[in-house]
């Protein structure tokens, strides 16, 4: 056995944990081999053990520190979830896995059109001053993650920002990252938040942006049409604790534990049909 493909001794004690049906599914796209921060030492751990350890934070909400003695040491999955969210791995893996789903569902891997939404979240003391700040309308001071989603609400980007910047500044960004990794995607819905300049700059893009409005007297929670579809996206994402509120340093580790909440939802869907 490389030591780059370790097998993974302990027992899968969490709700959490990849089951072995998950793991058929996730492992192929899981790189081998020791982050460099650490240097050029054979990895001692199973690539298993360490995802499953970052699955069991961004589900738990534990402080790194917390991490139950049966994984690995807390500071090796911390610099393997640092490297992974910034070497474009968490990404690979997410997409890769989004499109599985979307072939699963018998839809084509890349999506046509889109539903764009934004969430502030309160930040904890560990977010700097300068990556946070102030939702004068949803009264939060922390971040904002701005998401957009497929029709059947799988995640295709995530943007994270202080939670000052308004939904029209923060719709370029988010647009453009749904240009660049979807080109098909000709269709945005989104909410009056986005309306103004955003659909000209969408437009450019050759995308319509469609603003779905509330209903005139509306009062109190109503169905809308495919806005509710990114809304339930949000509370999937919610259902993983380490995202209720951004504990994190870095505006991009949070978008990574954002799209490990994904990545727990659509690997279990995966496994149905990978049985080992």
């Amino acid at each position: 056995m490389s030591a780059d493909h370790l097998p993974s001794n302990r027992a899968r004690l969490y709700p959490s944990d990849t089951s072995d049906a998950e793991w058929q599914v996730i492992a192929p796209l899981i790189p081998a081999g020791q982050p460099s921060r650490r240097g050029g030492r054979r990895p001692v751990h199973s690539r298993r053990d360490i995802v499953d350890a970052i699955r069991y934070l961004a589900h738990n909400g534990c402080v790194w520190r917390a991490l139950p003695a049966d994984f690995p040491p807390w500071q090796t999955v911390y610099d393997y979830h640092a490297r992974w969210s910034t070497d474009g791995t968490v990404n690979r893996l997410h997409n890769t896995l989004r499109d599985q789903v979307r072939t699963a569902a018998g839809r084509e891997p890349e999506p046509s059109a889109a539903i764009i939404d934004s969430q502030s979240v309160r930040a904890a003391e560990t977010v700097a001053r300068a990556s946070r700040g102030y939702d004068a309308g949803k009264r939060v001071n922390g971040r904002k993650r701005h998401i957009a989603v497929d029709t059947i609400g799988l995640l295709l980007v995530v943007a994270v920002s202080a939670a000052s910047v308004q939904d029209r500044q923060a719709g370029r960004v988010l647009l453009w990252a749904v240009h660049t990794v979807c080109r098909k995607v000709t269709m945005t819905w989104a909410d009056s938040g986005y309306s103004g300049t955003l659909v000209d700059f969408a437009a450019a893009l050759g995308v319509t942006v469609t603003i779905v409005a509330k209903f005139a007297g509306q009062f109190g929670f109503h169905v809308l049409p495919r806005r509710w579809v990114v809304e339930r996206t949000l509370s999937w994402i919610s259902r993983c604790r380490r995202t209720v509120r951004d504990y994190e340093r870095l505006p991009e580790h949070h978008a990574a534990i954002v799209q490990w909440s994904m990545i727990i939802i659509m690997s279990r869907r995966l496994a149905r049909h990978h049985r080992p």
